[in-house]
């Protein structure tokens, strides 16, 4: 099955086949849809750019084209436009069938990819030795989308949880207990992450302020390298007390992570400094081996090096993304590598990247592709902060966003149409509702742009949110239960009808859910499929509106009841499996 786009477009090449040189009949149509519906459904924008190739006059050229284009059997006669647009209007009779179409098609009308590539996901990846925070919450998500598109496409996923479990954070917490709470030492299962992170705020402090200190840090990193027993005895505590507060959250938000932290790599480092140093594409500079790559350069102009191993002889960041890289293309067959990070990463990104094309370990068509998100901001406009200063704890804001759904489904009239939920019923949606809007609330925004962190505008029933998203899909189960059908099992009639205005843009829209999948995939934009899905439920509620729609519930014509209620179920499953994509659970009632 194809889409309303895919239908279109190979019409129009097999036009550009009969009135193109052989070498540009593989031209793209530059289909897009109108922006004011009374111009058509589709416009295709080709001609100007392949006029001016062709030396043509574009007019002239959408003339020609129109003349072979074949799409009798599913447009009303396209129409030229300006310079050289060509508008084309679907036909009802059209439409309606491919609805029934999509509507019987468990995958909605989503082809499965071709090729199926592997991806590998690198998200959420804290640091351990303290709680996750509200800045964890944009990577976790959206990783987490991004692999359930390409899930949903059939691509082999594996979800990646890079935890930093090594490094200079345990190096100042071994020195801070060896000096500071030796009893603790000698006691490591009484470890809780409290505890942790109340030990790595004072250890953090010291390291800021005493350079004696940050120095014995440091020689505790190395020690940890190098497999001492004492220190790695008191590491697996960390880690264990750590990794069980992640995955607490992570189950609270239904997300999967695979843990394969920095400290998997450790032995890998060495080689991956020896290779890099036989191939010449790292070398010593004061003590330090550095990579330095073309077009890397500092502030002043100068070349930026890539530190793989520090002076003392310690290993960073750097040289464990390098040996993650290598070992996912090259023992794990990675074609597709996806980092989500901060913003603020790009440019480690993009020189690990490089190096690792250098070094031969990622050869085209291997995808590498960093993904960079900014910030969660406070009413102030600054990094969001707790009122004492501290950062906000993630599972904090996720309990607030519970407990003020709670309040939500008592008080808001809109929230609450079904009055006979049971205290547990209402529980279960409240949940719903507040992991809801915390993460359609982010997902809708832009992932490179900053935002502001808002509960009124989080949890609001009106607009792009998350809990009127949740309200769209349990009133069209409403309007099914008055209906006395099940939309799970609903008929699909062979020959709907469409007449009403109302009808044929809701069918339009639900219609243009596998491209925008598609475009997804691609893109790896959530922001896209809110913004799509926001747009289906307003198109839905004109549609439903007795003013400015049609009487769904209006039995009288039982051939067009039927087409109405198959409507219905075609915009109830786009919304369901579009929030599952985003992580989002719906309720069939509120």
């Amino acid at each position: 099955m194809s889409s309303l786009k895919a239908i279109l477009k190979l019409r129009f090449k097999a036009a550009f086949a009969k009135v193109l040189p052989p070498e540009m009949m593989g031209a793209d149509p530059i289909l897009r849809v109108t922006e004011d519906v009374r111009h058509g459904d589709f416009q295709c924008n080709a001609a100007m750019s392949l006029a001016k190739v062709l030396k043509q006059n574009p007019k002239v050229l959408a003339e020609s084209i129109l003349a072979v284009l074949d799409v009798d059997d599913i447009c009303d006669q396209p129409q030229i436009a300006g310079p050289g647009f060509i508008n084309l209007r679907f036909k009802p009779a059209f439409l309606a069938g491919q609805v029934a179409l999509t509507a019987g098609d468990i995958r909605l009308g989503v082809p499965l990819a071709n090729p199926l590539i592997k991806h590998f996901v690198d998200f959420s990846s804290p640091n351990l030795a303290k709680e996750m925070h509200i800045g964890h919450l944009r990577t976790t998500i959206t990783g987490d989308v991004i692999a359930r598109v390409a899930e949903f496409l059939g691509h082999p996923v594996e979800r990646i949880n890079h935890v930093g479990d090594w490094g200079t954070q345990f190096g100042m917490l071994l020195e801070y207990l060896e000096e500071a709470e030796p009893g603790v030492i000698a006691h490591p299962e009484t470890f809780a992450i409290a505890d942790l992170e109340g030990f790595y705020r004072a250890a953090k402090t010291r390291f800021d302020a005493d350079v004696a200190f940050a120095d014995r840090a440091r020689a505790q990193v190395v020690r940890l390298q190098a497999g001492e027993a004492s220190a790695l005895t008191l590491w697996q505590v960390f880690v264990k007390a750590s990794l069980a507060h992640c995955h607490e959250l992570y189950a609270l938000l239904d997300i999967r992570l695979n843990d394969i932290g920095e400290s998997y790599y450790n032995d890998k480092l060495p080689e991956i400094v020896s290779e890099l140093m036989a191939k010449g594409i790292a070398k010593e500079n004061q003590g330090a081996i550095c990579v330095f790559l073309d077009g890397f350069v500092n502030r002043e102009g100068e070349p930026l090096p890539m530190i793989i191993r520090k002076s003392d002889g310690g290993y960073n960041y750097d040289t464990t993304d390098l040996a993650a890289l290598k070992y996912r293309t090259q023992d794990c067959g990675a074609q597709r590598l996806i980092y989500v990070t901060d913003v603020r990463q790009a440019q480690h990104f993009a020189q690990v990247f490089a190096a690792a094309r250098q070094a031969g370990w990622a050869h085209e068509p291997i995808h590498l592709e960093h993904i960079g998100y900014g910030m969660i901001l406070g009413e102030d406009r600054r990094p969001f902060k707790t009122r004492d200063g501290n950062t906000v704890r993630l599972k904090a804001v996720l309990e607030e966003a519970i407990q003020r759904a709670k309040v939500l489904m008592t008080t808001s009239a809109t929230a609450n149409p079904d009055k006979n939920l049971s205290i547990q019923a209402t529980e279960a949606v409240a949940r719903a509702v507040g992991i809801a809007a915390v993460k359609y609330f982010d997902l809708s925004h832009s992932l490179s742009s900053d935002y502001v962190f808002s509960w009124e505008a989080m949890l609001a029933m009106e607009g792009n949110t998350g809990p009127y998203m949740l309200y769209a899909y349990a009133r069209i189960c409403s309007i099914a239960r008055k209906a006395g059908v099940d939309l799970e099992t609903l008929a699909i009639p062979k020959t709907p009808i469409f007449l009403h205005p109302s009808e044929l843009a809701l069918a339009k829209l639900a219609l243009g859910f596998s491209d925008i999948i598609a475009d997804v995939a691609m893109t790896l934009k959530p922001n896209l499929l809110t913004d799509y899905l926001y747009n289906l439920a307003k198109v839905f509620n004109t549609f439903y509106d007795r003013k400015t729609g049609v009487k769904v519930l209006d039995k009288s014509d039982p051939d067009i009841f039927a087409s109405r209620l198959m409507l219905c179920q075609l915009t109830a499953r786009a919304l369901k499996t579009g929030l599952n994509l985003l992580g989002i659970s719906v309720v069939d009632q509120m």
